[in-house]
């Protein structure tokens, strides 16, 4: 199936590059090309070319030479969009891809909005909606893993977990429907103790698939950590250290970090987002103070928080500060970090008896480290990869990370955690029948078989062009 009958065309890659490439797809991409393009080969006919062919030509205007191009020609339904589709590849000046993309647009073609090109992938039946997101992922990867992730649901992983559920839900939901058809006759097609084994294992794996999407969020979109702790303590030192460039101001003077100061860096290929924060203390300065409440509102907002503290600071205040974080921040699934710094200035003795005073609660670290001379960076480092390297998901398991699928995936575990609420109360066949159908309805809606314009709409309008 085509969207429409327009031909759409636009630049698919960056302008400023040695070589630029203008994207064409539709049912006139053959003959517009044509209207524009002369082979170089004497007897090259473009119409007699089989897909996937390379020709090289010259872009003309009239009498005019425009570039000389590479046109790849791609037939329907062997395309990345399933139509009939034309990449041309040109010398990467902006006037150039201008000057040919104004020739296409005058020959018949119309610009691609944002994500057309997928979209249409996705009308023909050449990938799901799940995969059609993947694109935009993969584009945007910046770390190993995001990248893995986005690949992974590109080629089908998430979408053949998803369909495997919908399968074994349609079934079932066939045969209790049939069997309401024949009610009079008290016809049991379903078995129920199948039925109910089978929806606590759809339920298992979607409530896993669901449960990955911290892990998956995190990979996707970064890591927010919360560099945290009293004024001159060593938070914009560490910052500094951890990003490997001077980022911060380093003064001696507390409250020198009036604002917070972020910036990213990718360890073991995730991506973590670094805020150093204005130091925490009972100030009457009001530029300092705002610097504290924006601190306290970065505390909130922070997947990880190090509390950075000094070596030679008495452990009874270490232990009030930790403990205020842990209040601030009780209810809320974060990790507190206690980083003790300036472990240069003291001895080894004088470090473990700190240790055995500081207070850390379950599933904390504790944590001494050097700013200054890098020392313990590399400790600090592997501890904050492990804390999102779940033991739970292996590197070929599926993860999301898209907050759409997270939200159905939510949908399918209430609706089937009715249908098992009603098998062991006996709730009459079509209210079961209704809640099985409707976690089929949420599962489809993830691959793009039941979808709207609107959804439509906010998925492809963040692509680039182009895409």
């Amino acid at each position: 199936m085509i969207i429409n009958d327009e031909t759409i065309c636009a630049p698919a890659t960056a302008l400023g590059g040695a070589v630029s490439l203008v994207r064409m797809s539709g049912p006139s991409a053959f003959e517009i090309i044509r209207s524009v393009f002369i082979p170089s080969g004497k007897n090259t006919d473009l119409s007699n070319l089989k897909g996937f062919t390379i020709v090289l030509g010259e872009i003309r205007d009239g009498d005019e030479l425009i570039d000389e191009v590479l046109v790849s020609i791609f037939r329907a339904p062997h395309s990345y969009t399933g139509e009939d589709s034309v990449e041309i590849s040109c010398h990467g000046s902006p006037f150039i891809v201008t000057r040919i993309m104004e020739l296409l647009l005058r020959n018949g073609a119309v610009a691609a909005r944002p994500g057309e090109f997928t979209q249409r992938a996705f009308m023909t039946g050449k990938m799901d909606l799940s995969q059609a997101e993947a694109v935009a992922d993969l584009v945007a990867s910046g770390t190993t893993e995001s990248h893995r992730i986005a690949i992974q649901q590109m080629r089908g992983g998430f979408s053949g977990e998803i369909a495997k559920l919908r399968s074994e839900l349609l079934r079932f939901a066939s045969l209790i429907e049939l069997e309401l058809d024949f009610g009079e006759e008290d016809i049991k097609f379903a078995d129920r103790n199948e039925l109910i084994s089978m929806i606590t294992r759809v339920m298992e794996l979607s409530d896993r698939l669901a449960g990955s999407f911290r892990l998956g969020n995190a990979i996707r979109n970064g890591i927010p950590v919360a560099i945290v702790g009293k004024p001159n303590s060593g938070k914009s030192t560490l910052l500094n250290v951890l990003l490997n460039e001077e980022k911060a101001i380093v003064s001696d003077i507390p409250g020198t970090t009036r604002d917070t100061i972020e910036d990213t860096v990718v360890i073991s290929g995730m991506m973590y987002r670094f805020i150093d924060t204005a130091g925490l203390r009972d100030t009457t300065d009001v530029i300092e103070s705002l610097g504290i409440q924006r601190t306290n509102e970065k505390i909130m907002k922070a997947s990880v928080i190090l509390m950075v503290d000094e070596v030679l600071e008495d452990a009874v205040k270490i232990n009030q500060r930790a403990e205020s974080i842990r209040k601030m921040t009780e209810g809320h699934d974060k990790h507190l970090m206690i980083v003790i710094n300036k472990t240069d200035r003291c001895d080894a003795y004088h470090i473990e008896n700190l240790k055995s005073l500081v207070m850390t609660g379950a599933d904390e670290s504790l944590l001494f480290i050097s700013a200054k001379n890098n020392h313990g960076i590399d400790t600090l480092k592997d501890s904050l990869g492990k804390l999102f390297r779940n033991e739970n998901y292996g590197r070929n398991d599926v993860i999301i990370s898209n907050l759409r699928h997270y939200e159905a995936l939510t949908h399918v575990s209430d609706s089937l955690g009715r249908v098992v609420s009603g098998l062991a109360e006996n709730v009459p066949d079509d209210l079961i029948a209704m809640d099985i159908r409707q976690a089929i309805h949420y599962l489809g809606e993830i691959t793009g078989e039941i979808t709207s314009d609107e959804i439509l709409g906010n998925i492809f309008r963040n692509f680039c062009i182009g895409k």
